[in-house]
Formats: structure tokens, sequence, C-alpha cells
């Protein structure tokens, strides 16, 4: 039982001294683009009016004016 225990702490050890701050920031671009991409598509199409005609028409109704 303890062998097992050392090497479940020795891989959690391992796991957590691990420099994960590259992948991070890759995420980060990689989402950054997404919502770049999909700002330029609402943006760039019809699609963008008409989503704010809607909402602007929900919030007269429920501001009332």
């Amino acid at each position: 039982m303890s062998n097992w225990l050392n090497t479940i702490v020795s891989h959690l050890q391992t796991r957590a001294a691990r420099d994960d701050r590259g992948q991070t920031a890759v995420e980060y671009l990689g989402i950054i683009a997404v919502v770049v991409a999909i700002v330029l598509a609402i943006t760039g199409t019809d699609i963008g009016q008409s989503i704010y005609d809607a909402i602007t028409q929900k919030i007269a109704e429920v501001t009332g004016g």
C-alpha cells in the first residue's frame, strides 16, 4: 500500500510542477479568435441588424417605451 501511495504522490507532484502557461496562452488566443470571428460574422452580415432590432424591440416592450 505504501508503494502505491508513493507512486500516486509522485505522479501528482510531477503533474503539479508542470508549466502549463504556454498551453493556457494558446487556448486563450483560440477563444479570442473564435469570438472575433463571431463578432465579424454578425457585424458583416444582415443578421447583425436583425439581432439588434429584435433586442431593441424587446427592451422597448419591457420598459414600456
